[in-house]
């Protein structure tokens, strides 16, 4: 779990394209929530979701965990190769 600056820089220089691009797509402007799930989509945005019906999954850069149940989950994480 190495901390690479070059890759957070990385996405967020990418992040206003990233929004624009849904905007257009959209048609409509994004409420702040909107912003950070659709710029972390783990593939492009191909179509609006449906609350309660879409189903999405997302690459988050970072986590916020607390007490020692965060380490438990944090080596599941690990061992389910869903980070390294």
């Amino acid at each position: 779990m190495a901390f690479d600056l070059n890759i957070i820089k990385d996405f967020y220089n990418k992040m206003p394209e990233l929004i624009i691009s849904v905007q257009n797509k959209l048609h409509r402007p994004l409420t702040l929530t909107e912003k950070i799930l659709y710029s972390h989509l783990s593939s492009e945005f191909s179509e609006d979701y449906n609350r309660g019906n879409s189903y999405a999954n997302f690459n988050p850069d970072r986590v916020g965990m607390q007490d020692a149940t965060a380490q438990m989950a944090l080596l599941q994480f690990i061992m389910a190769e869903k980070i390294k």
